[in-house]
């Protein structure tokens, strides 16, 4: 975080009560992903005694790095107040790490329900029949996948059925040499090199 960012932090000490403060964290936490809307930023405004609401959006993007580095940062509890450089007040340090400490796990559990799970294969099988209403008799593979998928809200498995005639399977045969071939590179370049961790919000 840019240093002079935690020059705004002691905004926070206009407000009247720790609740105060943990309203604010709230708020960001809950507007996350669409920033927040002018009724709470008025609220909040009000509550650190803020006449000019330009003075805000320094301090919200201080907070909201915190937040973020709180939750998708391998942070355990013990190490969130290192997070902060001498300069902050030892006061607006604890009251940080103790409501920060307070959320941690209820916001790290909400973004875990936020990601995207795709299904993974659990099985796979197949028969050939020819083909209905053809002119041709040509037979053709159904394929029937059984899938699971891991995530929390539609956990469960579900099956998948198709139909491939030869030269779509040619097609597709083709396709699937292409990621073997891409796997086995990107495995091979793993072993050589980690790739570097990146962070997206």
């Amino acid at each position: 975080m840019e240093q002079t960012l935690w020059g705004h932090l002691p905004l926070l000490v206009r407000s009247n009560s720790k609740e105060s403060v943990e309203y604010i964290l709230q708020a960001l936490w809950r507007t996350r992903k669409i920033g927040l809307d002018a009724a709470d930023r008025h609220v909040i405004c009000d509550i650190l005694q803020l006449q000019n609401h330009a003075d805000l959006d320094p301090l919200l993007v201080c907070l909201r790095t915190l937040i973020r580095r709180c939750v998708y940062e391998n942070i355990s509890k013990d190490e969130i107040q290192k997070l902060f450089p001498t300069e902050v007040l030892p006061e607006l340090q604890r009251l940080l790490t103790l409501l920060l400490q307070k959320f941690q796990r209820e916001w790290r559990e909400e973004v875990l329900k936020d990601q995207v799970m795709l299904p993974r294969l659990k099985a796979m099988t197949w028969n050939m029949v020819n083909q209905e209403y053809a002119e041709v008799a040509d037979p053709v593979a159904v394929i029937n996948l059984k899938l699971q998928n891991d995530a929390q809200s539609q956990s469960g498995e579900m099956e998948v059925k198709f139909r491939l005639a030869k030269d779509t399977l040619d097609t597709m045969l083709s396709s699937m040499y292409c990621i073997r071939d891409q796997l086995s590179n990107m495995g091979e370049t793993s072993n050589t090199q980690l790739p570097q961790e990146t962070n997206t919000v």
